[in-house]
């Protein structure tokens, strides 16, 4: 199995459009205000928003996207306006991490783990 899409709710599709596209991602799917896919710029993976009345409240979601050049991406966020909630940092896991938030409050991992995302010394066979 290949993980595709993940979907998240949202009552504002627009603002998390226009959130993710300023990530990096390209809308594919454009029914807004009730539905939208976007592609990842790299790998197959896509996410899509789809409208509800209410979100839920907490830490539901949390979205994690690897980029081989987190510390260039993570600049070209900044000047586009993007806060950050911790800029990229070596974790204790053996991988690089910078952490922020959409504007409906679901955590995003931006991340550089290489070999170590899915091989790290100490998985099991």
């Amino acid at each position: 199995m290949n993980l595709n899409l993940v979907t998240i709710a949202s009552n504002k599709t627009n603002t998390l459009v226009s959130f993710y596209k300023k990530l990096g991602l390209k809308l594919i799917v454009d029914a807004l205000p009730r539905y939208a896919r976007l592609e990842c710029p790299d790998g197959e993976a896509t996410l899509s928003i789809h409208f509800t009345e209410t979100i839920s409240t907490g830490n539901n979601i949390t979205l994690y996207f690897e980029d081989e050049n987190l510390d260039v991406l993570v600049e070209k966020l900044q000047v586009k306006g993007i806060t950050l909630n911790q800029l990229p940092k070596d974790e204790a896991w053996l991988w690089k991490e910078a952490k922020l938030q959409d504007p409906d409050g679901n955590n995003i991992i931006l991340f550089k783990a290489g070999e170590d995302r899915k091989n790290p010394p100490w998985r099991i066979n």
